[in-house]
């Protein structure tokens, strides 16, 4: 067992040494089908990403700070309130065409969805409604500068200004696994 055991590994250790060392045969570069097959079984997996990390966060996070430390917390503070107009502008363009509640809710919903939030709507009680994110694409983001979901909130209350009260009851950033919000009729007085 000792000599055919320990010879082996050695032989095929001294197999990749050889054919790491061989010269490849002469061909013309792939073409866009054997590219595609590339793309299809490579690119995308656990294996790619570990290689070719996703560093947006990195990069907000840095561009979060230098913001802070140059323009300081009212300059921050400045920017959040100016992309909060900017997205309540851009919701209102969809939300506003629907007439029920569950409406606009799903017409955010599915806003909400294209931009990774992996959001729903779901009957609550007899009058109220959740809007639930089950994922935090800016949960880097939103775990360095609070005024990110404090602006969420903020939008989701100007988007719905029909007689509604808009309240986070989950939170990611509090230990929740989802943030939801319960959007409730407002009673005539």
């Amino acid at each position: 067992m000792g000599s055919t055991a320990g010879r082996r590994p050695r032989d095929a250790q001294r197999r990749r040494v050889y054919l790491a060392e061989t010269p490849l045969p002469s061909s013309p570069l792939p073409g866009l089908e054997a590219c595609a097959r590339f793309v299809d079984r490579v690119v995308g997996t656990l294996w790619w990403h570990e290689r070719f990390p996703d560093r947006h966060s990195d990069l907000t996070l840095d561009l979060l700070q230098s913001m802070r430390d140059v323009f300081g917390d009212d300059g921050r503070e400045r920017l959040i309130a100016h992309r909060e107009r900017a997205i309540v502008a851009n919701y209102r363009k969809f939300v506003r065409t629907q007439d029920s509640l569950r409406q606009k809710l799903t017409a955010l919903a599915r806003i909400r969805s294209r931009e990774g939030y992996m959001a729903s709507v779901a009957k609550d009680t007899r009058d109220s409604f959740l809007l639930v994110e089950n994922h935090c694409p800016i949960c880097a983001a939103a775990t360095a500068c609070q005024g990110l979901c404090r602006s969420e909130l903020a939008v989701f209350r100007a988007v719905l200004v029909t007689d509604v009260t808009v309240e986070r009851i989950d939170h990611i950033l509090a230990g929740a696994r989802r943030c939801a919000y319960r959007i409730t009729p407002r009673q005539p007085r």
